[in-house]
């Protein structure tokens, strides 16, 4: 496992309802090209062995490309593919089990939804970023709960700006913006990035989102 940056930026996180898995490899790859610097492997098919084989792949291709890879739910495939880290939601593994299972180098980041004393409580336990939302409306997950734009505010200031905050949920170029100005160090985005056919839609749909961190 080798050691990665903090989210910040693009965050792309992939789903297998919008993505073949025999073009995993090539749409995040153009998602990188396009600008994202951390990749989320996000799959919740009950086939490990397929979960295994396809993760190790994107390690792969993720260490090649200098860019991080976190995944989603599990700490155990995180361990045995060398990925970067782990992102735990409520009801994922709790997290100092995890850190004891990859280590002090492995990012590990917490879902805290609306909650700012989740993500104090993330914080202090030694979480290497938070993420709340959804912010927006979400076709992949409808039911999610809404977290206010004003709470991103809010967490900077009562985390003192120690860990970087993902912003999640319905995210695209359009709304984008106002996230970024509210303080959120990344957005964490599915559809706008990978709902897209091709790897020049992917690429450039990943480049609209990333050029909102650009320097002015």
């Amino acid at each position: 496992m080798t050691e990665r940056p903090r989210p910040h930026g693009l965050y792309a996180i992939t789903d297998p309802g919008l993505i073949p898995d025999g073009q995993l490899l090539e749409r995040v790859s153009a998602a990188i090209d396009g600008g994202a610097r951390t990749i989320q492997y996000r799959d919740k098919r009950a086939d490990a062995a397929l979960r295994r084989q396809l993760a190790a792949a994107l390690a792969g291709l993720c260490r090649a490309r200098a860019v991080t890879l976190i995944i989603n739910d599990d700490v155990t495939l995180a361990a045995e593919t060398g990925a970067d880290g782990v992102h735990l939601g409520r009801d994922d593994a709790a997290f100092a089990a995890a850190r004891r299972r990859l280590g002090a180098r492995a990012l590990i980041g917490v879902s805290c939804y609306d909650s700012l004393e989740r993500a104090r409580a993330a914080c202090a336990a030694g979480a290497d970023y938070v993420a709340f939302g959804a912010f927006y409306p979400s076709a992949i997950k409808p039911d999610a709960v809404r977290a206010p734009l004003s709470l991103l505010g809010e967490a900077r200031h009562a985390l003192a700006r120690r860990i970087p905050i993902v912003a999640i949920g319905g995210i695209d170029a359009g709304n984008g913006a106002g996230l970024v100005e509210a303080g959120a160090d990344a957005l964490a985005v599915i559809g706008a990035v990978f709902g897209h056919a091709g790897t020049d839609a992917v690429r450039a749909a990943a480049a609209r989102l990333a050029a909102l961190y650009a320097p002015a």
